[in-house]
Formats: structure tokens, sequence, C-alpha cells
């Protein structure tokens, strides 16, 4: 006997992505229904360009050094779909700013970590030559308490040869072998686009609402 589960996920079209909205708070994002994934990582992380890699698009994610913009949560709709959701979170660590705008935007982060239903998975971003910072730890204790799945891009790979990034990759699933129901861990590279069709299959499966 067959199951839904016998069916193969669709294939969603990510270079369909369009701009939903900004929002400074968890109030203020859109409704909590559907189906989101998340991006995150230290402002250095090569967020913006994964996204813009993923979609196909050059500036649908903007990258910025202006610190206004990188405290806003943004969300794409998928497909013309606003039920599926990609998800911009504010970049962490570089910005000059002052301690308390910054402890500002780390509440804004648990907010809606902790308080997004919609959120399937969390998708982290690491720079291959600088992964699990405090901000990455950080990040996976968040998803830990919420049994939140999260995907690591190692971002940047083709800044390394192939031998030294296969190392980090397995030194980074050892250090998280406590967290191996969770975390998945990827190369990538957003100028070479490496690893982007195995990062919109982990997608496919989060994004996934069953008629």
């Amino acid at each position: 006997m067959s199951t839904a589960n016998d069916n193969p996920i669709a294939r969603l079209n990510y270079p369909t992505a369009r701009f939903m909205i900004s929002a400074p708070t968890l109030a203020l994002c859109p409704d909590d229904t559907g189906a989101e994934v998340a991006f995150a990582g230290r402002s250095n992380a090569g967020k913006s360009s994964a996204i813009n890699a993923l979609t196909q698009q050059n500036a649908l994610a903007r990258t910025s050094r202006t610190p206004g913009r990188t405290q806003l949560i943004n969300f794409f709709s998928i497909m013309n779909d606003e039920s599926r959701r990609l998800v911009d979170l504010p970049g962490y660590g570089y910005a000059k700013v002052p301690e308390a705008v910054k402890l500002e935007w780390q509440q804004h982060l648990s907010d809606y970590l902790r308080g997004r239903f919609s959120l399937r998975g969390l998708v982290l971003l690491m720079d291959v030559r600088h992964p699990l910072t405090e901000f990455d730890q950080m990040m996976l204790n968040y998803a830990d308490k919420r049994e939140m799945p999260v995907h690591i891009l190692l971002t940047k790979s083709d800044k390394l040869k192939k031998g030294p990034a296969s190392a980090t990759l397995q030194k980074v699933r050892s250090r998280l072998k406590e967290w191996e129901d969770l975390v998945s861990v990827q190369l990538f590279s957003s100028l070479k686009r490496d690893g982007v069709d195995t990062l919109s299959q982990k997608l496919d499966q989060w994004l996934h609402t069953p008629e």
C-alpha cells in the first residue's frame, strides 16, 4: 500500500522569489501561517550572496553597510505563494552601533526564533574558514530548544582547496555529532554556485506543505 510519503516532494522554483515585507519586530511580521525557512549568519558569512545564488537574482537580498537595513527581518514569497517564504534575518557581529542596539537586535532574533510557529527550519551560514563562532553556537542553542532542524552552509568554500575544505566539513560534523538528528552540514560557494542544488532540496523538504 502506498502512502503520501511515497510521493516525491515537488521542487520549488526559487528564482520566482519576490520581496514581501521588512519587519523590525516579531509583532510586525506577516501572518504566522504556512511555512518559512530562515537564513541566519554573521554579517560577513555571505548570507545575502547565498540567498541571491539560490534565487538566481543579483540583488534580491541586498547587502548593505548601513546598520539601519540590517536590523530588519526580510520576507520573500516563492512562486507567488505567500504561504511559502524565505526569511533573511539580521546579520550580526560587525555593525558599528552601540551595544544597546546590538542587544535589541539579539532580542528580536530570539523573539522570532522562539515565537514563530511557521518556521520549519534554519539555514545557518558560517564562513568555512571561521566556523562555529559564539554567534553560531547561540543560534544552534535556540534551535535545539525548539527541536528545530538546522542546515549549515560552510560558505566561501572556493577560498580553500578541496582537501582543507573537506577536512573542515568533517571537523564541523564531528563537533556537532550530539545534534546530528537535527543538524546537517554542507560546503557552499555562492561564487561558483557549488551546493545550490543540495540546499534547494533541503528547502523543498522543509517548505513542503501537503495539500
